[in-house]
């Protein structure tokens, strides 16, 4: 075997090991995460900040850290693991997560979110009344991680209480009129988050016509790089 065809071979390697290790590009398909990403932003995810999956095992290695509240994830839909999507983790393992008309509360206190947005006016008031009902309460909650609400719009504005269980998260975009997220189809278990946003080292933007090309590329967004600490692109 030539020299040659060794680089070529080993610069593969390498090239699968990072993809695989390391970093994962992502695609922003659609606005749920508007206005701190928007469709068309290409980013970088840090792989290995919530560990290193063993292909081929549901075992997981070199965990720096689990998910925390304000942290963008990137994750496999619980849904159809074939798909990606990049949402926000707002409530971690043990916390009760209830939504009253738009506004979000953790453990019965408001949560403060400078990032979140709301782009259409009306509320849909809820459809359950689990006031003072333990009973509707837990049946509410097993629902919920059943995924039964798929296709219910009122649990938008209005939502739980519920707790989140154990080894997973709830996540919400930014975008919350706008957003399918874990409201509809339940929570995400810590073994289908993949990454950590790092940067966005591309930004086209995807509705700007053809004609004009140097409208497609957003140049202040490129390089701007995920701050972990406050859980917003700078």
């Amino acid at each position: 075997m030539s020299s040659k065809v060794k680089t070529i071979i080993w610069t593969i390697v390498v090239i699968i090991l990072i993809r695989a290790v390391l970093v994962y590009p992502y695609v922003i398909p659609s606005g749920s995460m508007e206005d701190t990403l928007l469709p068309g932003d290409v980013l970088l995810a840090l792989k290995f900040v919530y560990g290193v999956d063993i292909p081929y095992t549901d075992i997981r290695i070199a965990q720096w850290r689990k998910p925390k509240r304000g942290d963008i994830i990137i994750f496999k839909y619980p849904v159809d693991e074939r798909k990606h999507f990049v949402k926000r983790c707002i409530g971690e393992p043990g916390d009760t997560i209830e939504i009253r008309n738009k506004v979000v509360y953790i453990n019965g206190k408001k949560l403060n979110e400078p990032y979140a947005v709301h782009k259409d006016p009306h509320v849909y008031p809820s459809r359950y009344d689990l006031t003072n009902n333990p009973w509707a309460q837990k049946l509410y909650q097993k629902s919920w991680e059943n995924r039964e609400f798929m296709n219910d719009p009122t649990v938008r504005d209005n939502f739980g209480p519920i707790v989140v269980p154990k080894g997973t998260v709830f996540a919400m975009g930014d975008n919350r009129d706008y957003s399918y997220d874990s409201r509809f189809w339940g929570p995400v278990p810590y073994k289908l988050v993949i990454g950590i946003p790092f940067i966005i080292y591309f930004s086209y933007n995807p509705s700007a016509p053809w004609s004009k090309p140097w409208e497609k590329i957003r140049w202040s967004r490129i390089f701007a790089v995920y701050d972990m600490g406050f859980g917003k692109i700078r």
